[in-house]
């Protein structure tokens, strides 16, 4: 039985839409993207196609391949970040054609775009950080992610190992993951809606065109072996990154990880605080890293307004800030990277313990 949020007093909720609202009225600024992001975009994809075409076709020396590997996973990531992710909110563009266009570049890239509806925008933004539910925290047996979960022997150095469990998301993900979801048609206790016919042709087709781009033609072209030392080398990089963002936003000292607080399956909370007890942003002030991570550093004002463009977050981050100061609420915030991933270690390292 899924859990359900307390519809009593949602005052903040209400009054914070509206101060939203406001602002895109009186800006007279569309809430999806703009010419920042169409741009963005596609120099992402133009930079990932030229590494991919020049690591294939003109392969240079083995140093300067691998770091083109590991270039060509952080285009990976960004794409998913930037594009893929606004796509799949219906923040990207107003035009619904564009969305799904900027969604599909997740199935090139080897994952699914029905399965992370349903992961991502369903569960992980409905249910943020309450275990059995949010699938985000789901990393057994390797890492235990909060205290609700069980503590096995393994997790005692937890924090000095979970680089490497991170670094392979990327290939869960792709091969064995959404593999997963699909033959069992659920995620945790959450039953997938039924796949139509177009679904589960897309599902198939793309998972063929990303073996033939990035295992097939690779394989033809350099040897299987070639093939195998760059893939690993991209791969767990593109896992590691991904894994770091997702996790700097919401497993960290500060943020709770809230449980029901009766037998009826009732949050405390109404769903915005929950939003803003469960989350935490980083680096905001970093504008390389939010412009790599498509706003994810402002992870609070996504999970508050997913259908707004990550564009637009620092200018409605100040007003988020001020209505949590008005109204007593906590606005989470490591105003460094490094100082996130620290108290990411220490959540790990406290959770290796008790």
């Amino acid at each position: 039985m899924l859990p359900k949020f307390n519809a009593k007093g949602q005052q903040f909720h209400t009054e914070l839409k509206q101060r939203i609202q406001t602002y895109f009225q009186e800006t007279e600024q569309k809430m999806t993207g703009n010419w920042k992001l169409y741009s963005k975009a596609i120099l992402l994809v133009t930079a990932m196609a030229a590494v991919y075409v020049h690591l294939i076709f003109f392969t240079p020396g083995t140093g300067w391949a691998i770091l083109e590997c590991l270039v060509l996973g952080g285009l990976t990531a960004s794409i998913g970040f930037n594009i893929m992710h606004d796509g799949m909110h219906e923040s990207f563009s107003s035009r619904k054609w564009a969305n799904e266009l900027a969604g599909l570049t997740l199935n090139f890239l080897g994952a699914n775009n029905f399965m992370w509806k349903s992961k991502h925008n369903i569960i992980h933004h409905t249910y943020t950080n309450i275990e059995g539910v949010d699938d985000d925290l789901e990393a057994r047996p390797l890492l235990r992610l909060c205290s609700n979960q069980p503590r096995w022997m393994i997790h005692r150095v937890q924090h000095w190992y979970f680089w490497a469990a991170y670094s392979l998301l990327y290939l869960w993900w792709i091969f064995i993951s959404d593999y997963k979801k699909y033959f069992l048609g659920r995620i945790g206790a959450y039953r997938l809606q039924p796949m139509r016919w177009t679904d589960h042709f897309s599902f198939w087709g793309f998972k063929l065109i990303h073996a033939g781009i990035f295992i097939g033609i690779p394989i033809v072209f350099l040897g299987w072996k070639a093939w195998l030392i760059g893939f690993l080398v991209y791969a767990l990089f593109t896992g590691l990154v991904l894994s770091l963002v997702f996790q700097l936003a919401h497993t960290v000292e500060e943020t709770e990880f809230p449980e029901p607080v009766d037998g009826k399956q009732t949050m405390e909370h109404e769903w915005a605080i929950h939003q803003l007890l469960t989350t935490t942003n980083f680096a905001t002030r970093n504008r390389f890293i939010s412009w790599w991570v498509g706003g994810l550093n402002f992870q609070i004002e996504h999970h508050l307004f997913p259908r707004i463009s990550h564009v637009h977050y620092p200018a409605i981050s100040e007003i988020i800030r001020k209505a949590c100061a008005e109204f007593d609420i906590p606005y989470l915030e490591h105003p460094q990277m490094r100082l996130a991933i620290a108290s990411h270690v220490r959540h790990l390292k406290n959770l290796s313990r008790s």
